[in-house]
């Protein structure tokens, strides 16, 4: 074996190396952003019950309350934001929120009002961690590597969910 020999078996090791480096790095890439994308779809599922259950208590609320027009309109906001497409479940959300915001916390019952505050409480923390698993995901699919060799596929980022989340207090 000759010194040329020599040199061209050491080019073809280390480049052979450094394929089987780089084939290592992107599946563990393409392994997290899949864990990221099952984790998004799992924080938006938790999104979507905890805006169903302040649904339910906006229909509770409205079956107590004491102005029929304003209850009314309660109960069309929470069936408008349950019925909601992805795309406009953002805008139904926010006008469950501020028909809510009409509502006068002493004309209910303290319980319903308890259970409001918790419901709202649901919405934020699930609002919160479904809006992180989004972030790493979307940073994740965002690096160089990921997008030229499209270990992402075709998939979309996943979008923010942003809404009002605070009912206030007349």
């Amino acid at each position: 074996m000759t010194l040329g020999d020599f040199g061209i078996t050491a080019a073809v090791v280390l480049g052979g190396g450094a394929l089987i480096w780089l084939g290592i790095l992107a599946a563990t890439r393409a392994t997290r952003l899949n864990r990221l994308y099952v984790r998004v779809d799992l924080a938006r599922a938790s999104l979507l019950a905890a805006l169903d259950r302040r649904a339910v208590v906006a229909r509770a609320i409205a079956s107590t309350s004491t102005d029929v027009e304003l209850g009314t309109a309660l109960v069309a906001a929470a069936d408008r934001a349950e019925d909601a497409d992805t795309a406009d479940r953002e805008f139904a959300e926010n006008t469950l929120t501020t028909v809510l915001a009409q509502t006068d916390p002493a004309d209910r019952p303290s319980a319903l009002t308890a259970e409001l505050a918790d419901a709202q409480a649901r919405v934020s923390i699930a609002r919160r961690f479904y809006n992180d698993s989004v972030r790493d995901a979307r940073t994740l699919a965002g690096r160089r590597m990921v997008r030229i060799l499209r270990l992402g596929g075709h998939a979309r980022p996943p979008d923010y969910f942003e809404i009002s989340e605070r009912v206030s207090s007349s």
